[in-house]
């Protein structure tokens, strides 16, 4: 696949926005786009065509890109579609639900071209992978044992999704720290992946205890996290937090990583 071959579906309510945003798609070489000015509109087209990648804006007339997401994550259909946002929304009240419910690319506006080739190939290796996912994957991949660590069920089965496309088909979930330890403690796994804002037993916790107190002291672990905070996030990295990827996740970041952490074990 090519970018020319993506299928976009693009939704902004301005005018001029939109075609700011078609006109930069059409210089990276993207063919397929329809645009909507309304998510409704935009929904019911998707129950017709399945389109590789959903563009949207924050604000819109009948409801916020964070609904929009919602909507499509809990849909057969669209629950794979890769999502970006363009925005010049910051306020953390709109922009995690957008992280957790598994955004492929929040950009500002006015976005940065390179951000956004750099976001279309991403999601265009996501798509492929996705449509071989019964084929034929690496074997060392295909027999890795993953504990997906989150507090939002959304979240997991994104995040799921996404270990699927890569070819890790052996996962098992848990909503936070304390019940990842309890499953450690009767299974053994190649790689923790963990969000880290959690009730009970938050991400740094449970990096700690999976160092100190666990008989899998090695196992590598990613924390997945929105945090912004440079306090809480040298305080993971000195726990030996095998690496940290900031929401939104980028598919081919994980994917390097997970190979990475392969060659490793």
């Amino acid at each position: 696949m090519e970018i020319n071959e993506l299928l976009i579906i693009l939704i902004e309510p301005s005018r001029m926005q939109r075609n700011i945003i078609l006109n930069q798609l059409g210089e990276l070489g993207v063919a397929e786009i329809e645009s909507f000015s309304e998510a409704n509109e935009a929904l019911a087209r998707m129950q017709q065509i399945t389109p590789d990648i959903v563009i949207s804006s924050m604000h819109l007339p009948d409801m916020t890109g964070s609904e929009l997401l919602g909507q499509m994550r809990n849909h057969p259909k669209l629950a794979d579609v890769a999502f970006f946002l363009i925005s010049s929304e910051t306020l953390y009240r709109y922009l995690e639900p957008i992280r957790q419910a598994g955004a492929t690319a929040i950009l500002p506006k006015p976005f940065d071209r390179d951000e956004l080739r750099e976001a279309l190939h991403s999601a265009m290796h996501y798509v492929i992978d996705r449509s071989n996912e019964f084929e034929a994957q690496d074997a060392e991949i295909d027999h890795l044992s993953v504990l997906v660590v989150d507090d939002s069920p959304m979240s997991r089965k994104y995040l799921e999704r996404v270990l699927n496309a890569i070819g890790v088909v052996k996962i098992r979930e848990a909503r936070d720290g304390a019940e990842a330890l309890q499953i450690m403690k009767v299974e053994r796994f190649d790689l923790v992946i963990t969000d880290y804002n959690m009730p009970n037993i938050d991400g740094l916790e449970l990096v700690q205890h999976i160092r100190q107190y666990t008989d899998q002291p090695s196992v590598p672990v990613i924390v997945v996290t929105s945090e912004q905070n440079e306090e809480p996030l040298s305080a993971i990295k000195t726990a030996g937090v095998s690496a940290i990827c900031q929401k939104p996740l980028s598919y081919q970041t994980l994917k390097k990583l997970i190979r990475h952490l392969i060659q490793q074990l």
